[in-house]
C-alpha cells in the first residue's frame, strides 16, 4: 500500500509547507535556488523528492538542508541529499553531534513499549517502523550553521536555539515571509494526541520536558504570522497568539 501524496501549500511567497504522512518539511525558494527545512522519515524520501520536483525544482540544486533537530522523522532524507547531490546539511552547533549520529537524543523503545497498550501509540509505533526509523542513516557530513551562512540562503533564515526537545533544537525564522519553522518545539497535532492547535509533544519525546516548554518563551516578540510545525497543519495567526494558546493548556 503506497502512502498518499503529501499536501503542499504555499503558505507565504516562496515558502511551501509539505504535510507528510506523519512528519512535515518545508521548501523555501527564491531567485537564487531553494533550501529544504527538515526532511521527513527515511521512507518519505520519494515524497520529499516528489514535492521538490512538483514545484519545478531539481533536487540536485538544493542550496542546503536545514535541520531543526536530529530526530529521525526530521533527518530522514538529509544524508541522501548530502551524498547524492552534495547539498550541505546544516544544524545548530549544539545539535551537530546528534545529526551526525555521534549522540542520540531520541525516545527509547522502552518508553514507547510501556505505552503501547494505547491504540494511538501502538499505531504510531507501527508507522515509525514502517517509515524506516530503525534504519535511519545519520548525516555524517553535516556542519554547524552560523548567522552569515544562513542569511545568504533563500529566505534569509535566522536560527533561534530552543534547547529541551533536544540539546540543540532550533526554530528557523524566515523574516521576509513572516514565517517560522518551529520543528517540534511545539506542534499543532500528533498521531498520539487527541488535541488540535498549539501544544507540546508528549513528554517522552523531549530530552528535558520542562526546559522544552521554557525555551518556547524565547520566541516572544518574534514577528511571524505563519507557523510551520514539524507535526500537524500550518497555523496562520500571530506567533504571540499561538504561544498564548500553548501556555493555556
Amino acid at each position: 500500500m503506497t502512502e498518499p501524496s503529501p499536501s503542499i501549500q504555499e503558505t507565504a511567497p516562496g515558502v511551501f509547507f509539505v504535510e507528510g504522512p506523519a512528519s512535515n518539511w518545508i521548501v523555501v525558494r527564491d531567485h537564487s535556488g531553494f533550501i529544504l527545512i527538515d526532511s521527513g522519515y527515511p521512507a518519505d524520501r520519494d515524497l520529499v523528492l516528489g514535492s521538490v520536483r512538483s514545484l519545478g525544482l531539481d533536487p540536485a540544486d538544493a542550496r542546503a538542508v536545514l535541520i531543526t533537530h536530529g530526530h529521525v522523522d526530521h533527518t530522514g532524507s538529509a544524508a541522501y541529499f548530502s551524498e547524492a547531490f552534495g547539498a550541505p546539511v546544516l544544524c545548530a552547533p549544539e545539535e551537530l553531534a546528534h545529526v551526525q549520529g555521534k549522540e542520540k537524543h531520541q525516545v527509547t523503545f522502552g518508553q514507547v513499549l510501556v505505552r503501547a497498550w494505547r491504540p494511538a501509540v501502538f499505531r504510531w509505533m507501527l508507522h515509525v517502523i514502517k517509515a524506516g526509523a530503525l534504519k535511519a542513516k545519520p548525516a555524517t557530513l553535516a556542519k554547524a550553521w552560523d548567522a552569515d551562512i544562513l542569511r545568504n540562503l533563500p529566505g534569509r533564515p535566522e536560527a533561534i536555539l530552543l534547547p529541551g526537545h533536544t540539546p540543540g533544537n532550533a526554530a528557523i525564522l524566515l523574516p521576509e515571509a513572516k514565517a517560522i519553522a518551529v520543528g517540534d518545539s511545539f506542534v499543532t497535532a500528533h498521531p498520539i494526541s487527541r488535541a488540535s492547535g498549539p501544544q507540546m509533544l508528549h513528554r517522552m519525546y523531549h530530552s528535558d520536558p520542562a526546559a522544552a516548554l521554557d525555551a518556547t518563551r524565547r520566541l516572544a516578540g518574534m514577528d511571524a504570522s505563519v507557523i510551520l510545525p514539524g507535526h500537524g497543519p500550518v497555523l496562520r495567526m500571530p506567533l504571540a497568539q499561538a504561544l498564548a494558546g500553548l501556555y493555556s493548556r
